[in-house]
């Protein structure tokens, strides 16, 4: 097994070159289901387990996302879930937050104690809200999908977008949420996922679920599709805007490992979403989001 063992240069990284293909498909296969892209985790397991805590980590996974997401993409617009007046609001949103996120990164926060006191709160906040909903007798009033009809092949219809109102069919009910709210998210959303490398649409879709009430059915492509886009951009400033005489770049060997495994698990749990009860889903990214809260919040005090 030695023999597999690589020092990765540009991040001095020690490590056999499987575990980030196998981490990352194992943990894509599970939060794509929910549009959540696995970078939330990955990035702490790049800090915690391989030591690799500069700001160029965040462009690695960043990286990460951009070679996995597609494949979950790819699933998702396939089966007809991509609610594309979605999609475009949270790129639209998040971009310029991912850019601001970068800035506040690299310029004031090289060791973030207290802002990762601040995402913990708020992930322990949306996993609360996932976990009461997963175990509520009710699935979330009229957005809920019928189990027996989960895997019926057409869930979304009809969509449509104005500057006031989004609003889409899915399972022969409509619904609808308001444009500038959901903008005003993802902005918010993507200065966090910029911060910290998770990319913009990272941890949008707990929020869709949680604030606006969707079901998590329709968010995740969208969710996806958005970390996906934005992930491009966090790349880009990441690598080539400086910020106090310096660039950020991945470790781009590093960062294509992680993503050849994301890109397989994220196809895998796109593909398995529609047999999963709903409920069982947000069970998933309760449990992923406390995890995540209680890491960072533990490293705070400690």
């Amino acid at each position: 097994m030695d023999l597999l063992n690589i020092t990765f240069t540009a991040s001095g990284v020690t490590t056999s070159v499987l575990i980030p293909p196998l981490f990352a498909f194992v943990l894509s296969f599970f939060t794509s289901m929910g549009g959540v892209s696995g970078a939330v985790l990955i990035l702490p397991f790049q800090v915690s387990f391989l030591q690799f805590t500069s700001p160029a980590v965040n462009s690695t996974n960043l990286l990460y996302n951009v070679v996995g997401i597609p494949g979950g993409v790819y699933r998702y617009i396939k089966e007809g879930k991509m609610v594309w007046p979605l999609t475009w609001i949270i790129i639209i949103g998040t971009i310029p937050g991912v850019f601001i996120g970068y800035y506040l990164r690299v310029k004031y926060l090289p060791e973030p104690g207290k802002f990762k006191l601040f995402i913990a709160a708020v992930l322990l906040y949306i996993g609360t809200r996932l976990l009461l909903g997963s175990l509520s007798k009710a699935t979330g009033g009229k957005t809920a999908a019928p189990a027996a009809n989960i895997t019926s092949p057409v869930v979304i219809s009809n969509a449509s977008m104005s500057l006031s109102r989004v609003s889409y069919d899915f399972k022969g009910e409509t619904l609808s949420f308001n444009t500038m709210s959901m903008f005003t998210l993802a902005f918010i959303v993507g200065i966090v996922g910029g911060t910290y490398g998770i990319g913009g649409g990272a941890i949008i879709a707990p929020f869709c679920v949680t604030l606006f009430n969707l079901p998590v059915y329709t968010v995740a492509g969208p969710a996806l599709m958005g970390t996906f886009i934005t992930s491009i951009f966090g790349v880009a400033f990441y690598a080539l805007i400086p910020v106090n005489g310096a660039t950020a770049p991945p470790d781009w060997p590093l960062g294509l490992l992680f993503g050849a495994g994301g890109f397989a698990g994220m196809y895998l749990g796109a593909r398995v979403q529609k047999h999963m009860p709903e409920k069982t889903i947000k069970l998933i990214l309760s449990v992923i989001f406390y995890i995540i809260a209680l890491r960072y919040a533990y490293q705070y005090f400690q």
